[in-house]
């Protein structure tokens, strides 16, 4: 019998860099996704090229990512027209909802396009998506812990522990732990048919608009409910076996120490995720608005409160160039990866950005939000250019999410108010 992972077989965690290694090859052909959040926008002076199209030159923020220019696209301009910005950006980034467009509610979102990937993807993997974070569950309407909603806007929970993660998808369960599971799924699916049976009951006695809130409740009660028949179906399929070695699992999202290996362990945990079919969709919230911290422990919502301040921008800057060195280290892996004919991130779209922009002056709009997507070149996606729009006059981002999930294989004509895929990146 094998013990569970305990704290004492961690390894310590060390101020030098993780010794993690890609794996040489890939055994999976599926695409997959990545969606990767930066709060409180960057400093987009230094982050902006100053020339567009394929030709364009590197500002010097993007040049960390050098290497991998034909691997990606910026897109500058940008936004959701419905989004109010500022620091519910979070919430709004894979949804673009208008979260105060329904009347008599302060707070109502919609559903969020890695889950209408998961929709499709996650009926062939052990998790359907994974939902990651520095901040645990789902936090607060405005302010949240995630980037994933439901089909009637409910928040995902989110998981910020490398070690608890790394038990979830990889670490083989014992007998018991297969009868408690089961006992747990028995105890949810039980309660969910009483609250189903209830509300149905409940439904023709109210009238249209208590109806309508009514359906959407039951619809994500629905969704629990095939999301508990779909792990239950996991049960008696053995985990992936993968070492744990060199893996930094007790690095600490709010340890200002640990932050460059927790931000580093988690993208290796997705790696080994998508290498081994374990999900296709991972939503990957890096720090919560209003919150982060850069490389060196700087105040990351501080400096983007920078009004126009010289010195504050630069720093600004350097935390920019600190989440890109994280982001190029991960494309390193993906593209390091043989897989088929190509590597990792010939098949697998990485969306990296924020839902707002602090802008010249501190004002965190909701305008010219940084986005750079990279990748899913065999899945039809185009790179290597700065697709450059005007801030008040261009389309929709959500056309740039509909463009990804089209390179999933989704094929829908819309989401929200996207008028269309983007052209630019995706025919």
């Amino acid at each position: 019998m094998s013990l569970p992972l305990l704290d004492a077989m961690l390894p310590r965690v060390q101020a030098a860099p993780s010794k993690f290694a890609p794996l040489a090859k890939s055994q999976a052909r599926q695409p997959r996704m990545i969606c990767c959040y930066i709060p409180n926008g960057v400093n987009i002076l230094e982050w902006t090229p100053k020339t567009s199209g394929r030709d364009y030159e590197l500002s010097p923020t993007l040049s960390v990512l050098e290497q991998h220019r034909e691997d990606f696209t910026v897109i500058s301009g940008i936004g959701h027209p419905a989004s109010q910005g500022g620091h519910s950006g979070a919430d709004t980034w894979l949804t673009g909802a208008d979260l105060t467009a329904v009347p008599g509610s302060d707070y109502a979102n919609s559903q969020s396009i890695d889950q209408v990937v998961a929709e499709v993807h996650g009926k062939q993997t052990r998790f359907a998506s994974l939902q990651l974070s520095d901040q645990s569950g789902t936090g607060s309407a405005g302010h949240s812990h995630t980037l994933s909603f439901d089909r009637s806007g409910t928040p995902l929970p989110a998981e910020n522990s490398p070690k608890r993660l790394f038990e979830r998808l990889f670490v083989p369960e014992t007998a018991a732990d297969r009868q408690a599971t089961l006992r747990r799924y028995a105890e949810k699916k039980s309660i969910l048919d009483s609250v189903l049976g209830d509300a149905q009951a409940l439904h023709r006695r109210l009238g249209t608009s208590d109806q309508r809130k009514l359906d959407e409740y039951l619809t994500s009660v629905r969704e629990t409910e095939d999301r508990v028949h779909r792990l239950e179906d996991w049960v008696d399929i053995p985990k992936p076996e993968i070492d744990s070695k060199h893996l930094q699992l007790g690095s600490q999202p709010h340890n200002a120490h640990d932050r460059p290996m927790w931000i580093d362990v988690m993208l290796e945990l997705s790696y080994l995720a998508f290498l081994t079919d374990t999900t296709r969709v991972i939503t990957y919230e890096w720090s919560r608005e209003a919150g982060g911290y850069g490389g060196g422990g700087e105040n990351h919502h501080e400096l983007s409160h920078h009004g126009g301040d010289a010195g504050m921008l630069k720093q600004l800057g350097v935390i920019d160039r600190f989440h890109l060195a994280r982001l190029d280290r991960f494309l390193t892996f993906l593209k390091s990866t043989s897989e088929a004919e190509g590597n990792m991130l010939g098949r697998t779209v990485v969306l990296f950005g924020s839902g707002m922009n602090s802008g010249e002056g501190g004002e965190h709009s909701p305008k010219n939000i940084p986005t750079i997507i990279a990748g899913g070149q065999e899945l039809g996606l185009q790179h290597g250019q700065h697709v450059a729009f005007d801030p008040d006059n261009h389309p929709p981002m959500n056309n740039v999410l509909l463009s990804m999930a089209h390179a999933m294989g989704v094929e829908r004509e819309t989401f929200a108010d996207a008028s269309g895929t983007l052209s630019e990146i995706h025919q």
